[in-house]
């Protein structure tokens, strides 16, 4: 259909679809066709009630002085302020509601997107062309927002952190899915120039939005941004970013490293997937990989950091309290793979302190 987000499958399955704990959802969209929509498709679920609806940020901010919403579904280009801007207002005196934003089909609606997503957004979906809100869609969008409501987890019933310190990283390989964006920028600000090991990266995106994203990973990384390619070789000092038609491989031929692209499907359903990066790596560099799985939905990544984990490397999670869905990371710290879960920014401090000399330029 276009205009579902194929990055990664979404299952309609609440974990506890009771009417005594609906998922509250405000709608802030200045068309009227929208918003009755998605007023149509959230108000015939048992487990879902609209507590508000707003045709301008601006009355969607009045609107948070006097409701409560889990997870509010915020359109980017609207008259006045419009979403972008009213963004961190929104967060500001709404801080525990997940923002999902609806983004148009063109190159603008990308970058503001990811502009959002980078601000603290939770997570995107992009706004179908007419006769587009088929049952396809509707699937998608209840299940991101059951899965921002989510069910706050106990951050000490998971098992914990068990794993040292494997062998000094030769290279960085980071894993983020819905609120990774924001988790990422947080990560990389904390990572000096000067640590010069190369980073990858699999961000679960739509393809149109990884040109922008790549260019944003630039300036929060210091280093330049490279799309992954086939035969593209990887070099210290740079950043290398999966683009969202297949997934980043790594290879070891003649004493290089280089890049592939591989299309096969993966246990998780994700295009691209962090688990072929994971996998890749830890035999092309005999374990001397450090792996971060940050915010997002699901298990994508687990299998791969138990590869890394058995050839000797180490994975880092980010803590559930920082995540905008505890997902991904949460399954590798529940399998005892990570050795330290922690916010994305002290993440980066453990990182660097467990890498060696040879990391620094």
């Amino acid at each position: 259909m276009g205009a579902l987000l194929r990055s990664e499958p979404v299952a309609s399955d609440p974990s506890n679809p009771t009417c005594a704990d609906p998922v509250r959802v405000m709608i802030v969209d200045d068309s009227l066709t929208v918003r009755t929509v998605f007023t149509r498709m959230i108000g015939l679920e048992t487990d879902m009630e609209i507590v508000a609806t707003s045709n301008t940020a601006e009355s969607g901010l009045s609107e948070l002085a006097s409701v409560t919403a889990d997870v509010m579904l915020l359109d980017l280009e609207m008259p006045g302020m419009g979403g972008l801007e009213a963004l961190p207002k929104i967060m500001e005196v709404a801080p525990e509601t997940k923002v999902l934003v609806i983004s148009s089909l063109t190159a603008d609606g990308a970058e503001a997107t990811v502009k959002a997503l980078s601000l603290g957004a939770a997570d995107t979906m992009l706004k179908p062309r007419p006769g587009g809100f088929n049952d396809d869609y509707k699937s998608t969008l209840l299940g991101k927002i059951r899965a921002l409501k989510g069910i706050a987890p106990d951050a000490n019933s998971a098992s914990p952190a068990i794993k040292g310190f494997g062998k000094p990283p030769q290279i960085v390989a980071i894993g983020a899915s819905t609120g990774g964006i924001h988790a990422l920028n947080l990560f990389l600000a904390q990572v000096p120039k000067n640590f010069d090991l190369p980073i990858l990266v699999t961000q679960h995106l739509p393809p149109s939005f990884i040109p922008v994203f790549a260019q944003q990973m630039e300036m929060a990384a210091k280093r330049p941004a490279i799309l992954a390619d086939e035969g593209v070789r990887i070099e210290r000092g740079k950043i290398y970013i999966a683009p969202g038609h297949g997934h980043m491989v790594v290879r070891k031929s003649g004493g290089f490293h280089t890049l592939g692209l591989a299309y096969h499907p993966v246990k998780s359903g994700c295009m691209p997937s962090v688990d072929p990066m994971f996998d890749t790596l830890a035999e092309a560099y005999d374990g001397h990989v450090a792996g971060v799985l940050l915010s997002g939905m699901g298990r994508d990544g687990s299998d791969g950091a138990q590869s890394i984990v058995s050839a000797g490397g180490t994975i880092f999670a980010q803590n559930a309290e920082t995540c905008a869905v505890w997902g991904m990371p949460r399954a590798v710290t529940e399998l005892g793979q990570a050795a330290a879960v922690l916010p994305p920014a002290e993440l980066a401090d453990e990182l660097l302190a467990s890498a060696g000399a040879d990391a620094w330029r």
